[in-house]
């Protein structure tokens, strides 16, 4: 079997590629830290394959791209510096710069869990609405439009799941004595519903053939660290 040569394929090798030798580098190496300090550059790494996938880059979808990094910036600083949103908690040092208590680099892992959850739902429901219509089943256009976000923020909230207690041994952010609220995945039930709303409505293509990929090599990545770390 040969390996073609595509946008989509050379993205994958190479994600493939960081998120494993970053698994076994905070696992099994002894440098632990180094790997952990280089985790925001695989994630700017990711963002950029995302986009260099993207078909037809058009306005709309720089649009959603700014609307989810400044939504998320936002609710991350109100989070972090009022307790309202997500429960008491703060970053750590390791993920760069920050504004307000909130390293940019956040922002931009909104934007890529938020459209990865959103291709993915994408391309789920046009293969259910290919075999409802080989069933000669109709689906009342909100049902399926509702479903969508339902389903897509449902996806985004079990990512976070997976991630919360890896993100803290990691130490990229600490929560109050230790213990994620409920509260923290309803916040981001109802936050990633609203940004998976808005990528409906914008206009561009949502066939990115990257994003189902990286979204399964991330889960995981964490998942396996989840695990045995």
């Amino acid at each position: 079997m040969s390996f073609v040569l595509t946008k989509k394929n050379i993205a994958t090798f190479i994600a493939i590629l960081f998120h494993f030798c970053g698994a076994v580098g905070i696992l099994l190496s002894g440098s632990k830290d180094w790997f952990i300090h280089n985790t925001s550059l695989n994630l700017i790494l990711m963002a950029g394959l995302l986009i260099w996938n993207q078909p037809e880059k058009n306005l709309s979808f720089f649009l959603f791209l700014l609307a989810a990094f400044v939504t998320g910036m936002g609710v991350e600083m109100i989070g972090v510096n009022s307790g309202n949103l997500f429960g008491i908690y703060q970053y750590g040092n390791k993920m760069g710069t920050k504004l307000n208590g909130v390293p940019w680099l956040i922002g931009l892992n909104w934007f890529v869990l938020v459209f990865c959850c959103g291709v993915v739902m994408h391309h789920l429901h046009q293969w259910l609405h290919l075999q409802y219509e080989m069933l000669d089943i109709n689906m009342a256009g909100w049902v399926e439009k509702l479903s969508l976000l339902l389903d897509g923020a449902f996806l985004a909230t079990f990512f976070d799941w997976i991630m919360e207690p890896v993100a803290m041994k990691l130490g990229f952010w600490e929560w109050k004595d230790n213990i994620v609220p409920n509260f923290n995945y309803g916040c981001w039930f109802v936050i990633s519903m609203g940004l998976l709303w808005l990528f409906g409505k914008l206009k561009f293509n949502k066939s990115n053939p990257f994003a189902v990929h990286l979204l399964i090599i991330q889960a995981l990545f964490f998942l396996a660290l989840r695990t045995f770390l």
